[in-house]
């Protein structure tokens, strides 16, 4: 991805690692226009619709600005629970990341989410 900054990758995938550990199955950073797999844990295969999946989660930037000013306080993370995983998807401004790993508590995607928050508000 030509726009995403040199050290985003790195910080992205080590916040997510510190915050879930082994877990973690993967980390994607996406914008509008495209999509970097950034982490893959080694035991997983790499036929994933990433594409598909990135298109899936772009609606995010649209669902954002519905979600401004509601009563329910500022959108904060969204969660897709699977049979096998889960998806956190967290958005700031104008790119975002999707991170999916196995089954763990909630306490820890929030922990997950925040990390996320943390590294996509500094660029």
């Amino acid at each position: 991805m030509a726009n995403q900054p040199a050290d985003l990758e790195d910080q992205l995938v080590s916040a997510c690692r510190t915050a879930v550990g082994d877990e973690l199955r993967s980390v994607t950073y996406f914008t509008e226009d495209d999509q970097d797999q950034l982490y893959l844990r080694g035991d997983l295969e790499s036929d994933a619709d990433l594409v598909g999946f990135a298109d899936n989660e772009r609606l995010g930037f649209h669902s954002q600005s519905l979600y401004d000013e509601t009563e329910l306080g500022e959108y904060q993370f969204t969660m897709r629970v699977f049979s096998h995983g889960y998806l956190t998807r967290v958005i700031v401004g104008d790119h975002g990341a999707f991170v999916t790993t196995d089954a763990m508590e909630m306490d820890r995607f929030k922990e997950l989410a925040s990390a996320m928050q943390s590294v996509l508000a500094e660029e």
